[in-house]
């Protein structure tokens, strides 16, 4: 069973879904309305429960300025190996840097797959917590699924060029 925390920050309302292996989601502000409920038929898992709540705090912590990297557990099972492997990738890209999708595609050993780069970031599913706001076109910001006035903001808040 999983556990679900809606909550507000400052760049307006998000939520996680999480597990007992880790978060599964992070709805982005203006989408979190939509957040699903636990499931029916009671509570969640106190372990599930204890993700969520760690979640909530990690991002709060990032959103303040204060947290850099995150340390609660991703649980990404809905993902494609290859996704996995881009978004362990993308985990690594150190705070307030950037990256391009064609250097990325590289570092995961896929040189001129900068489009399937860009395939793995639309599906993240748990983004800020794996940083894909920090992945760029190569001649300017690129897409983003929070918006690129999010992404904008993220990457200013760590101090991105």
């Amino acid at each position: 069973m999983t556990a679900v925390r809606v909550f507000k920050t400052p760049l307006g309302t998000m939520a996680v879904r999480a597990g007992s292996a880790g978060v599964v989601r992070v709805t982005l502000p203006g989408r979190a309305g939509g957040a699903a409920s636990p499931s029916p038929g009671g509570r969640a898992d106190p372990a599930a429960e204890a993700v969520a709540r760690q979640a909530e705090r990690e991002l709060a912590e990032y959103l303040a300025g204060t947290r850099r990297t995150f340390t609660v557990p991703v649980d990404l099972a809905g993902t494609t190996p290859f996704q996995r492997k881009v978004l362990a990738a993308t985990r690594r890209i150190p705070f307030g840097q950037t990256v391009t999708y064609g250097r990325l595609a590289t570092r995961v050993g896929s040189p001129g797959g900068a489009r399937a780069v860009g395939g793995a970031m639309a599906a993240n599913p748990v983004p800020i917590i794996i940083p894909c706001h920090r992945v760029l076109a190569a001649g300017g910001l690129g897409g983003y699924g929070g918006g690129l006035a999010l992404k904008r903001r993220l990457l200013a808040l760590e101090g991105a060029r």
